[in-house]
């Protein structure tokens, strides 16, 4: 016996030894592809073009990920590896590059994709407008152009197309998917209880068609976001609305020779003719001559905060769905404690509050709020919002000292709503499963996901929705210094464009991120800062050791995806985890217009 428990001690001591080693060698080997990856500041020619491909990502802040380019071990674990230009650091960066004299002028390329947020591009392309004023010039040049693509286009001087390319100008659209009939099939129940005849949340598991309020509020909102568009690119092309509408209506723009001839493009020409056209600019004889760099790289390059200054601007990003304790975007878990982190530090003499979020848990926005406002006290806070700042979006941020929206945001969507999942038909049907409820009270089982509301369970629940939109439209209100009766007329969940939204009074200004933090200087009375960005960005070494931490998933799903009884448990645990009737803060969907 003796002899058995040495063996075992000794196995054991050798085999957590090896584990020990073996979590060494990862962490070393993480850290040495770090090292590998790094690479030097690029640099800027002592003359260059600054090209813009439209298709780069240009998002919410900056990340430059070391392991970009290189990186097997994110492909392994499925992280994404890509370096993202913040819209702050690109719009600094255009505003630079209008006063060096090493940049010659700007190229854009890319514009049958632009990878941007609709708010980006927005931002961006004032960013372009300013840069024109300096007298520089900027040159577009499709193969194809999207009409995003072509928004963006439209500041340059000059536009040209390939001879052999096509534009898609059509205007704005979306289209909503209805799943009732499918629930319906499934046996599957959906009761909602809301607040707002515009809260359409939730409206597609319980219709099989838009109701006529959603519909009016989608037109009206992308009708803005449209007519923000074509008023700068026929302002920028010198024609006038009802002659572009008419040209879109009509179908009339397809091919490089009806560009032209709509006055869209200054020329349709080959790729060869394009390089020949940016070497005379450049005052070079073949394109072997060209230095070009990109605005990633030369925003890497040239934009520096004041190394001197001693106040700071924090910029404090809340980007994503509002949850407690979600994996990814707000969450109270994680955004509270930075909020605390920068009222404690007084180094700190002003937040630029910057909200990208449909919205999500109205309980999660009311803490996230209250939070803020206690920082309030300590620090001016200026609001910038980005493609949403909608519902709980709206919600955390209507109390703030002034308000900047894009004129194309989404925000308002002042409305509550609560809903309740019902599975127990589509489990007798098509599972087999018999359900049974037992409760002490007559409604101990209310919202465990097997059985209707009945009621006096719907009354209920609609106390809960309208206490929340009360609390709503009176912290909105108190924000804006408006009566509560006007807050709910302009609510009712009802979505706007930040363009409506300022006139509407749901927010000051319309501008950018860069011009929420000229604000914010000016607020807080500041000669010299430096901005901090706040939460810190995610290292991918910090991801990928998460990734080690949480093997065990992955293993689970494995013996799921082998074991059709354990793919049935499963269904059934995440059906049956639902709890209660939940209440949203939230926007109706997270739009995808076709730009």
């Amino acid at each position: 016996m003796n002899n058995f428990w040495k063996t075992f001690l000794a196995a054991l001591c050798g085999t957590l030894a090896a584990l020990f080693i073996c979590w060494l060698l990862v962490i070393a080997m993480i850290g040495s592809i770090a090292a590998l990856s790094q690479k030097s500041e690029p640099s800027v020619p002592s003359s260059a073009i600054l090209k813009i491909d439209l298709s780069k990502q240009v998002g919410e802040r900056t990340k430059n990920d070391p392991f970009a380019g290189f990186n097997p071990a994110a492909l392994q674990f499925k992280i994404s590896n890509e370096s993202t230009l913040g819209v702050y650091d690109a719009v600094r960066a255009i505003k630079q590059a209008a006063d060096d004299p090493a940049i010659k002028f700007i190229y854009l390329t890319g514009c049958d994709s632009p990878n941007y947020g609709i708010s980006n591009l927005e931002e961006v392309r004032k960013a372009l407008s300013n840069f024109h004023n300096s007298g520089k010039a900027i040159i577009a040049y499709g193969v194809n152009y999207s009409q995003g693509g072509y928004y963006m286009a439209s500041v340059a001087d000059k536009i040209y197309m390939n001879k052999d390319g096509m534009a898609q100008i059509m205007g704005l659209g979306t289209n909503m998917m209805f799943f009732k009939d499918l629930l319906d099939k499934l046996g599957v129940q959906v009761e909602l209880i809301r607040h707002g005849k515009f809260k359409a949340a939730a409206e597609q598991y319980i219709r099989n068609d838009i109701s006529p309020e959603n519909k009016e509020q989608n037109l009206v909102m992308l009708n803005s976001i449209w007519n923000t568009w074509v008023k700068a690119i026929c302002k920028s092309r010198s024609i006038t609305p009802e002659v572009f509408n008419d040209a879109v209506n009509n179908l009339k723009i397809w091919d490089a020779e009806s560009m032209v001839a709509n006055k869209l493009a200054d020329s349709s020409i080959t790729n060869t003719a394009m390089i020949q056209k940016l070497c005379n600019l450049f005052g070079v004889k073949n394109d072997k001559n060209l230095k070009f760099v990109s605005l990633a790289d030369y925003a890497e390059a040239k934009v520096k905060s004041d190394a001197k200054a001693k106040d700071k601007i924090a910029i404090l990003y809340a980007e994503g769905e509002i949850t407690m304790d979600g994996k990814e975007g707000i969450t109270v878990k994680e955004l509270c404690p930075v909020i605390k982190k920068i009222s404690r530090d007084k180094s700190i003499k002003a937040v630029v509050f910057r909200v990208n979020s449909p919205g999500g848990d109205a309980q999660a926005a009311e803490i996230i709020r209250e939070e803020l406002q206690l920082l309030r006290k300590e620090k001016p806070i200026i609001c910038s919002y980005g493609d949403y700042a909608a519902s709980g979006g709206y919600w955390i941020s209507a109390q703030s000292d002034k308000i900047f929206t894009d004129a194309t945001t989404l925000t308002g969507s002042i409305g509550v709503f609560s809903l309740s999942f019902n599975y127990g038909k589509g489990l007798k049907e098509h599972l087999n499963i018999n359900t049974v409820s037992i409760g002490t009270n007559a409604h101990s089982t209310m919202g465990t996901g097997v059985s209707p509301l009945k009621p006096e369970e719907q009354a209920y629940m609609q106390q809960f929705v309208e206490k929340i939109y009360s609390q709503f439209t009176r912290i909105a209100a108190d924000g804006r210094k408006l009566p509560v009766a006007y807050v709910d007329s302009i609510g009712q969940g009802r979505v706007w464009t930040g363009v409506d939204g300022v006139q509407k009074n749901l927010a000051d200004y319309i501008g950018g991120l860069d011009d929420a933090v000229a604000f914010a200087a000016k607020y807080a009375k500041l000669s010299s800062y430096k901005t901090v960005d706040y939460p810190s960005v995610k290292s991918l070494e910090e991801n990928l050791l998460a990734k080690f931490n949480n093997l065990g998933d992955g293993d689970e799903a494995s013996k799921v995806l082998t074991d059709p009884e354990a793919l049935i448990k499963k269904a059934y645990k995440s059906l049956t985890k639902f709890k209660g009737v939940k209440t949203y803060a939230r926007m109706p969907y997270v739009y995808e217009f076709t730009y």
